[in-house]
């Protein structure tokens, strides 16, 4: 008789959905943390809870997929604007394809007693080192193919900053240690120095006074926790010695990076 252990099925699922949320996290660079990812695991686990009710046909159990995937993301990342939501739905969704993939692969080779599939949820009789190792292997290959494809390439860097006619130009500097984002876009923070504030305003720096068009912004480095005044320029240019230019989406604060203006590399590939 085939049976179907629902406290094995929770917290199987806890575990994979929190690699998925962390896959999701490192592919599209939204910061998680490890409170928020475990609590939107538990929340994801009950919807695999599907499994044990009669076949739903089609298209009620794609519509509470959907839901649950959105709903997931959104209690894992937070809210921060329609766009960003759709960004990390749909990697989370692309995580959890890629993670299917790998499963029924390992499913072909092992060749487990007992699979159960039904209303979008699948229940494999697998050992959990498999899974583990399975799930590892995949979270491992993913966060190499990130890193590959955020390294910068060498060179000296130029960065251009523009808000309305007043231009600044700062020697850049590509540091992937620098993973600050905007809560509400998602868009990637550069950190200029604190003396272009004044250069790019006209006024000087006054975090209880800020111009039209600046925020406040939480930012954590290894000298603590702070508040940085950022904005979105008309324009960031980023260029290099060997001619490559590429302007690029980026919001812009102002905080102790010595002279140069702090970017992640990945600003060069998105």
């Amino acid at each position: 008789m085939e049976t179907i252990y629902i406290d094995v099925l929770i917290i199987l699922n806890i575990y994979v959905n929190f690699f998925l949320l962390r896959i999701t996290a490192g592919v599209t660079h939204s910061p998680l943390k490890n409170s928020r990812c475990a609590a939107a695991s538990a929340y994801g686990s009950l919807f695999s809870l599907t499994i044990l009710l009669p076949c739903l046909g089609t298209l009620i159990p794609l519509a509470i997929k959907l839901a649950a995937a959105v709903s997931i993301v959104a209690l894992a990342f937070g809210f921060h604007g329609a766009k960003r939501l759709m960004i990390n739905t749909a990697a989370f969704f692309a995580a959890n394809f890629v993670l299917a993939g790998a499963v029924y692969g390992v499913y072909s080779l092992l060749k487990p007693q007992f699979i159960r599939f039904n209303n979008g949820c699948f229940y494999i009789d697998f050992s959990l080192l498999i899974l583990i190792v399975t799930t590892a292997a995949l979270y491992a290959a993913v966060r190499l193919m990130r890193n590959a494809l955020d390294r910068a390439p060498e060179g000296e860097w130029v960065v251009t900053v523009r808000k309305g006619r007043r231009i600044v130009r700062l020697s850049g500097l590509a540091d992937t240690g620098n993973g600050l984002v905007d809560f509400f876009t998602g868009t990637p923070v550069m950190i200029c120095p604190e003396k272009s504030f004044e250069e790019l305003t006209g006024v000087p720096l006054d975090t209880d006074r800020l111009p039209r068009g600046f925020r406040l912004l939480p930012c954590s480095a290894v000298t603590g926790s702070s508040l940085i005044p950022v904005f979105r320029p008309d324009e960031v240019l980023i260029s290099c010695e060997n001619g490559a230019r590429k302007t690029v989406d980026a919001v812009v604060g102002f905080g102790e990076c010595g002279d140069k203006a702090v970017f992640n590399p990945k600003l060069l590939k998105i």
